[in-house]
């Protein structure tokens, strides 16, 4: 896949990061050689990224990973897939509960959590928000009004990004295989 914009090479995108208070770990993704080109929202985004991800997260790690999983296959984000893949196995997420998101609903693997969230994303995606009665799961078995927040909010960030990832089609990084663990694709995957 070629970029529709051009990345800032990997020692441009570290100089810009740490002019903008960036981890320049970071700065070797191309979704932050894309970002940068653009300091000011890069930025933004990554203070929201570091918010949801590592700084003060409510939102079970477990909760979270799964439900960017989903959006990643729903949307076709080979990108948001790939990432989350890898960072789902060091947060200790079994291979297989991810590949449920795939196909969720008969999954015997998934918690009521799990599936509640599941259902939180599904119906974000296709009504543009969270129906009465999936929220009352969501209130039943995520938790405090602050993990429900976050939930809300990772839903709508990911999205944001598949579409990011998916319009800008943003490649891979260098020798990356995409669709992890078996290179399956879903329907209007962007491979």
């Amino acid at each position: 896949m070629v970029a529709r914009m051009e990345m800032l090479s990997i020692d441009e995108a570290k100089t810009v990061a740490r002019e903008c208070g960036i981890r320049e770990s970071m700065a070797g993704l191309s979704v932050y050689r894309t970002l940068l080109r653009h300091p000011k929202l890069a930025s933004a985004v990554n203070h929201l990224l570091t918010t949801l991800l590592f700084a003060g997260n409510k939102l079970d790690v477990r909760l979270r990973e799964l439900l960017i999983m989903r959006i990643g296959w729903t949307t076709g984000a080979e990108y948001e897939w790939t990432q989350h893949w890898h960072f789902a196995e060091r947060v200790g997420l079994p291979p297989e509960d991810v590949i449920a998101v795939r196909d969720w609903r008969p999954s015997k693997r998934l918690s009521a959590a799990d599936r509640a969230v599941l259902a939180a994303v599904d119906d974000t995606l296709e009504r543009g928000k969270i129906s009465d009665a999936v929220w009352a799961e969501c209130v039943r078995h995520v938790g405090s009004p602050e993990q429900l927040l976050e939930m809300v909010i990772a839903i709508g960030n990911w999205n944001m990004f598949a579409q990011l990832l998916r319009s800008l089609e943003v490649p891979l990084e260098e020798g990356v295989k995409g669709w992890p663990p078996d290179g399956k694709i879903p329907n209007g995957g962007n491979t």
